[in-house]
């Protein structure tokens, strides 16, 4: 049945929850009390966004809402230098990079270079964190190094999801959506306080997310790039007069099938035509079946024994378990064909100390993670040997800890000065396995085929890393409605082991430990700001100039290598050298009466400068033929708002267009991988029943219905200094991996028309 045409009714359910209760949070955004300023938690502490001297951007449900943003990557469609998208071959792991940084490789033994934050819970893995947009106060993105307050693998940045907070009354809503390719959302949720004294509170909420694919597998039959997914959550909140308590659990369950991928070229063994649809693939692996399951709780504690002191505790658990069948050359021969497994869980505990009294205002802390992260998979090569599997099981286990402080002093009513800084434990652990396989797949994803040959990995090691990430930065504010800060900030990413390295070719004297690891990466960071309000505060300028300077940059992936004399595929991680990141980024909102005028512009030349790898052997710099990959050197964003004048109620027409200027997939650019320029318009009509009883609104995402490349696969051969294709002599790419030839995209959404109701009682 065609996607576009089928009728699928989504459930709306509610889901009960018990409790504890809510002196208001610190991380609960609200406008300033006459200013009209979004409230953030940057620094750990409720302050204006326009005072904090930190290059960021927030915005809150009801803005998120109005624009129709389904999940957290719609925010690089508003936020500069910032992108976020699902990785490649699934549907909810998160590709995230700011400033150039960020990290695209989801196995384990590779961090993340931006961190996710759910209610102040660091997320350690990326699979399941493309969060949907529901129940929620307020995301933040914070721009360059975090690492004195949020701690390692904040090295581009963090992005804070902030749920709402439960008040004193009861509340029930209701939130339903239809539109184009059968997307049908219902989102139900319900609040209230348990005791008269509203001492104790509960909240829960059930949201069900679906759509038809925008594609179909023409080898499977099944619908691709839909949406299947169940997720609730459930808060209980204690609120007394010098304790608060809160309570949470959330859940997720993505049932959506595997998004296969667009083939560039025609299949070389196969003869698989290239399609017109990029939406339909021929990918034929589906198994295991694709299902990721993600949950969590966490318990915020904090006490205020004095006015000045504030006493915080954040105890959290999350786990997740994900499988997913991708399929590389995305035709119907197993070729390149890799079910996956992903399984992580960790834990958390975060103490925080704050002191605020007179001028000053400080800041100490202690945080210990503890994670897990089991990454197996096989890569079938069966045409290229009858039945031959390379398979993989890395399992990496992290042990950090961290001491930090951070302490601000007012020198007089409009400069203060602030420092801290961050000394950060980090130890790894790695159980590596590689196992050769013929006769079909490995054991662990059901195949018959049996062991061939030793391992060509089979490695137990650990190795321990430290750091001390400083901060300082000068705060100038004239008056009450600008802000001018200088900062320097410092991050780190902690090293690790290849979980795909192939122990066997180690040099002659390199242990397989030195072999498979790689160091620790770096960034010193330093930027100016400016956030001003002109004209009686109708025009909010935010401007931020920075340059970064990155060291021991990370370099994961993989390639086609011989093991043991027969054709497979070998991890190579290379500390590439040194890069430089340096731009400017400006946001704006203008209010003239009844029209508002929003927009933003990011510009970042982002450039290797050394970049050394191994050709023929030898140690050789490539820098001027290296790209910084997933970081457009232009992004930005326009739109305009008009509240028409009706009877009753409000209704907003809105319009806008953001845009990315060329973008490249990895490091060596590839003509077939690489997104041109592009740009994407969207439009809202909203209405809004006097005193938010109910709102009715239909938007539309892309109207210009642009195709657009997020992400791909290549696995070809090409020049190793220039990155260069090569061809045979009649013209054909040459496969280095299977015999197919991989060169497969995966693309952005099309054009989407929905509309979406909610009702408040």
């Amino acid at each position: 049945m065609n996607a576009r045409k089928s009728i699928r009714p989504s459930a709306v359910l509610l889901m009960a929850s018990v409790a504890i209760g809510a002196l208001p949070a610190p991380a609960m955004a609200q406008q300033g009390a006459s200013n009209g300023d979004i409230i953030v938690t940057a620094r750990r502490r409720n302050e204006s966004l326009n005072n904090v001297p930190i290059t960021m951007t927030a915005l809150t449900g009801d803005q998120l809402a109005a624009k129709g943003f389904a999940d957290i990557t719609s925010l690089a469609d508003e936020v500069p230098n910032v992108t976020l998208e699902p990785s490649r071959g699934t549907n909810s792991t998160l590709s995230a990079f700011i400033r150039g940084v960020g990290q695209q490789d989801p196995v384990s033994g590779f961090e993340q270079g931006v961190g996710i934050y759910l209610d102040d819970v660091y997320l350690n893995r990326p699979q399941a964190a493309v969060l949907d947009i529901y129940d929620v106060e307020r995301v933040e993105v914070l721009r360059g190094p975090q690492g004195t307050l949020y701690g390692r693998n904040t090295i581009g940045g963090a992005i804070k999801y902030v749920t709402k907070k439960i008040d004193d009354k009861l509340h029930l809503g209701l939130r339903g959506t239809y539109g184009s390719y059968d997307q049908a959302d219902g989102v139900a949720t319900i609040s209230s306080p348990i005791t008269k004294d509203g001492l104790i509170r509960a909240s829960g909420t059930l949201a069900r997310l679906t759509r038809g694919g925008f594609g179909r597998n023409l080898t499977t039959g099944l619908s691709n790039y839909n949406k299947d997914i169940w997720a609730g959550r459930g808060t209980i909140e204690v609120h007394g007069d010098k304790i608060f308590a809160r309570l949470t659990g959330d859940y997720t369950h993505d049932m959506s099938n595997p998004r296969g991928g667009h083939r560039e070229i025609p299949g070389q063994y196969s003869g698989a035509p290239v399609l017109a649809n990029v939406f339909d693939t021929q990918a034929g692996l589906n198994s295991p079946k694709q299902d990721v399951k993600a949950w969590g709780w966490s318990l915020f504690l904090e006490a205020k024994p004095t006015e000045a002191l504030t006493l915080r505790s954040i105890t959290a658990f999350r786990k997740d378990d994900s499988a997913s069948p991708i399929d590389f050359d995305a035709t119907a021969s197993q070729d390149v064909d890799v079910p996956a497994y992903y399984r992580n869980k960790q834990w958390s505990q975060e103490l925080q100390v704050l002191y605020s009294k007179g001028r000053f205002n400080g800041m100490a802390g202690f945080y210990y993670l503890y994670a897990t992260a089991l990454t197996q998979f096989d890569v079938r090569l069966f045409t290229t040997l009858p039945g031959f599997t390379a398979y993989t099981d890395a399992n990496i286990r992290t042990d950090t800890m961290a001491g930090f402080v951070n302490m601000s002093y007012d020198i007089t009513d409009q400069i203060s000065i602030e420092a801290g800084g961050r000394y950060t434990w980090d130890k790894r652990y790695a159980q590596i396995l590689r196992q050769n396989y013929l006769g079909g797949g490995s054991p662990t994803f059901g195949g018959a085929g049996t062991p061939f040959g030793a391992p060509s990995t089979n490695f137990l090691g650990s190795a321990s890393y430290t750091k001390f990430t400083p901060r300082v930065s000068l705060n100038w504010r004239p008056d009450p409605n600008n802000t001018i800060y200088a900062s320097f900030s410092q991050g780190f990413k902690g090293g690790g082991f290849d979980p795909r390295g192939v122990g066997v070719n180690a040099p002659a004297g390199v242990s397989q430990g030195q072999f498979l690891s790689f160091r620790p990466e770096k960034v010193d960071s330093y930027e100016i700001g400016l956030k001003t309000r002109l004209f009686d505060r109708k025009l909010a300028l935010n401007l931020a100039a920075f340059r970064m300077d990155y060291t021991d940059v990370q370099i994961p992936g993989s390639l086609a290598c011989t093991v043991s004399g027969l054709p497979s595929f070998c991890g190579v991680v290379t500390n590439a050298g040194k890069a430089r990141m340096q731009g400017v980024e400006a946001e704006a909102r203008l209010k003239l009466g009844a029209l508002s005028l929003n927009g933003s512009l990011g510009y970042i030349d982002a450039k290797y400068l050394q970049y050394i790898t191994l050709i023929a052997g030898q140690p050789t710099d490539v820098a001027a033929n290296r790209k910084v990959q997933n970081t457009p050197s232009w992004t930005g964003n326009a739109s305009a708002t008009y509240a028409i004048p009706v009877p009753a109620g409000s209704l907003d027409l809105s319009g806008g267009v953001s845009w990315k200027s060329t973008t490249y997939q990895f490091e060596i650019p590839n003509p077939y991988l690489d997104q041109p320029a592009y740009a994407l318009f969207d439009a809202s009509l909203v209405y809004r029943a006097p005193g938010g009883r109910w709102t009715l609104g239909v938007y539309g995402k892309n109207l210009a219905d642009k195709r657009y490349k997020t992400s791909g696969y290549t696995y070809v051969a090409a020049n190793p200094t220039t990155g260069a294709l090569t061809y045979t002599a009649g013209g054909a790419l040459i496969p280095t991996l299977g015999k197919e030839g991989v060169l497969t995209t995966y693309w952005g959404n099309p054009r989407q028309v929905f509309a979406t109701a909610t009702v408040n009682f």
